[in-house]
């Protein structure tokens, strides 16, 4: 240890000096410490200071493993006019430099979104500023009691009827959101689906105008509401109404895939065709003529054919 850090060290506890036979018990502080200590783990003396009159403590090293930094610390006493030093207290401390481990946090502040899983209980504090008390109807006093005070040919009320129409309602429950856990859901949902986030930026239209919006019930129906498109990043998420994506309902309209005339197919029309012939094609033309008629002579006529009978 430096100097510096042991005169802080020593400024921190007293600025007296240390009783003489008490700063001279060394070793028996160190015997103290190795008491308490595994074997081989208290290290070399750092230094001793005075907390009272006739009151030192000292610091050794700790070489435990998992314990950078920390120290023994002994503290000797001896009484008034006397010279036997005996041990007061042994204690693992934490030097300057200790590795530490953190602030603990209770479980209420370290809880985050998303840390609730299937099974898991989330108690709620009796005086949770997120709620305030409702009316469920099990507070209402009795209809033969003196507090419930009726008209003389009023219907005499029963529990069960006072719990149904609260239940009709919406107010049969214990409690309800507060103003305060409104607000503070309504700043959640504008952090995370709100105007100012980049895909609200870059959409071609909000919310408002969505016809896959589905407004909220009471008063945050003004300012919010549920997605309900499948293909938007915000789908079955609480969404402000100044939010938006780019699946937007009326954002662009898909055009009709085009489709291709009919064939027209005119059949009162000829059409020409250019047919040329040259007189190798009309000499074997010729010749395949020649070939026909030689093959197949002309048949006589019979004299009793009508040709004959005009001829005659």
């Amino acid at each position: 240890m430096s100097a510096a850090t042991r005169r802080t060290s020593r400024g921190a506890r007293s600025r007296r000096a240390p009783d003489r036979l008490c700063a001279e018990a060394v070793e028996l502080a160190r015997s103290a410490a190795e008491e308490e200590a595994a074997p081989g783990t208290v290290g070399a003396w750092i230094e001793a200071v005075a907390d009272a009159d006739r009151v030192v403590t000292h610091f050794f090293e700790a070489r435990e493993p998992g314990y950078r930094g920390w120290r023994w610390a002994v503290t000797v006493a001896r009484a008034s006019r006397a010279k036997n030093v005996t041990v007061d207290e042994s204690v693992l401390l934490p030097g300057p430099d200790a590795l530490l481990a953190p602030e603990w946090v209770p479980w209420s502040e370290r809880l985050r979104p998303g840390d609730l899983g299937p099974g898991d209980l989330l108690p709620t504090d009796a005086d949770d500023l997120r709620l305030e008390p409702g009316f469920s109807g099990e507070d209402e006093p009795l209809p033969t009691s003196p507090a419930a005070e009726r008209a003389p040919d009023e219907p005499v009320p029963t529990r069960a009827a006072i719990g149904a129409t609260a239940e009709e309602l919406g107010m049969g429950r214990p409690r309800v959101l507060s103003r305060f856990g409104m607000r503070a859901a309504a700043d959640r949902w504008e952090e995370s689906h709100g105007a100012k986030t980049p895909m609200a930026q870059a959409a071609p239209a909000s919310c408002v105008s969505c016809g896959f919006l589905v407004p909220l019930t009471g008063s945050l129906r003004q300012a919010f509401g549920v997605c309900a498109n499948e293909y938007s990043p915000a789908d079955g998420h609480v969404v402000s109404l100044a939010f938006g994506c780019g699946g937007h309902s009326e954002a662009a309209v898909m055009p009709r895939t085009p489709q291709p005339p009919p064939p027209v197919i005119d059949e009162t029309v000829a059409d020409p065709f250019g047919l040329t012939e040259d007189a190798a094609g009309a000499e074997g033309t010729e010749g395949v003529a020649d070939a026909a008629g030689a093959g197949h002579p002309e048949k006589p006529e019979s004299p009793g054919s009508p040709e004959n009978a005009e001829k005659s």
